[in-house]
Order: C-alpha cells, then structure tokens, then sequence
C-alpha cells in the first residue's frame, strides 16, 4: 500500500485552490512530526468523505453541531496514518451507516481548511488549520440513519444540488461541496437506472 506521502505525490490537483492546498499539506507533513495528532494546535491531518448513494445523485450530510451547518463527515487522523480508513471510520459513526464502500481507494480531494477557536466537551481548541483529505464513499439508501449526539443533529440524504443550498457556510458550498460535485459528475458520472 502507498503511504499518504506517496499518494500525496502522485496526486493531480483539480484547480488552483487543491494545487496551493496540496503544496501547503505536503510542506506540513515535510515539517512537523506530530502533524497527524491534535497535540500540534497549529495545524494537524483530519479526513472527510462525500458520501454518495450508488446512484451518484444524492450525498449524505451531517448537521454539524459546531458549524451549525449541513456538513460532509469526516474527523482527525488522531495518530492514524491510513486517512481512507479515517474517513470510512468517521462516516460510519456520524451516520449509523453500515454499509459503506470506497468508490476508490485513491484521493479525491485535498484542502486546508480554517478551524475557529472553539468549545468543545467544556475545554477551549484555539483556532487552527485542518490539513484535509477527501475520499468519495458510497452508502445504501436503506441503511438506517443515527445523529452522534456530541457531533451532530441531524443526517440526511440531499440531492446534489440541494446538498450546497443546505450548507449554511457560503464557502464551503461554493469553493469545496460545488468543486466535490463537479468532480464526481466529471469522473465517475451518475448511474442512470440505478436505485
């Protein structure tokens, strides 16, 4: 299996913003050891999935408890180097979702993202960088659905295009959920026929 620094590497940014992100994450991991823990609270590793049905025409979003907005799912590496396994962990547990898949093993999409200072459990987290990883899962429709209580609200199925209007964050719609859509309908396409 590829390191995370091997697929980093080998991976073709998409537009502008994933070509200056991927130089800032490849110079952080280059830099700081201890970039895949939250003991670094300038920046560290977190993986997030866009999770798909088999369709490809609808994505399942969390409501975000500190955003208070409909949001992807994914967390911190918190010392684990596999961000695929990450994000497949993540997904499963801020959705109830079973049945989960990766469409591929590779990346999908990189980002760094800002971080507010925040509360969260009643202990301060100052405001920091998110070195992001994005894969693109798949789910079944039927699974059954759970909100995490200390993370989030709500999780829904939204069509593609309602996926950015549910997103309360102008930025994060526009620049990363938009950029995530183009680049599934553009490399993968939707299923047509299949429910």
């Amino acid at each position: 299996m590829r390191t995370l620094e091997q697929q980093l590497k080998e991976y073709h940014p998409y537009n502008e913003q994933e070509e200056r992100d991927l130089a800032v994450i490849r110079s952080m991991l280059d830099a700081q050891p201890d970039i895949f823990t939250r003991e670094n609270q300038v920046a560290h590793m977190t993986a997030s999935s866009w999770l798909v049905n088999s369709a490809r025409d609808k994505v399942l979003m969390v409501y975000h408890n500190i955003y208070r907005s409909w949001s992807w799912t994914g967390g911190h590496a918190d010392g684990e180097r596999d961000l695929l396994a990450v994000a497949m962990r993540e997904a499963g547990e801020e959705t109830g979702v079973q049945r989960l898949r990766a469409v591929t093993e590779d990346i999908f999409s990189v980002e760094t993202l800002t971080v507010d200072g925040h509360e969260k459990r009643g202990v301060y987290v100052p405001s920091h960088l998110h070195l992001n990883v994005t894969y693109l899962l798949e789910a079944d429709e039927e699974d059954a659905l759970r909100v995490k209580p200390d993370e989030n609200s709500g999780v829904q199925w939204f069509s593609l295009e309602e996926a950015l209007g549910a997103c309360s964050e102008p930025w994060m719609a526009e620049r990363i959920y938009r950029k995530l859509n183009e680049k599934l309908i553009r490399q993968w396409g939707r299923k047509e026929g299949r429910r």
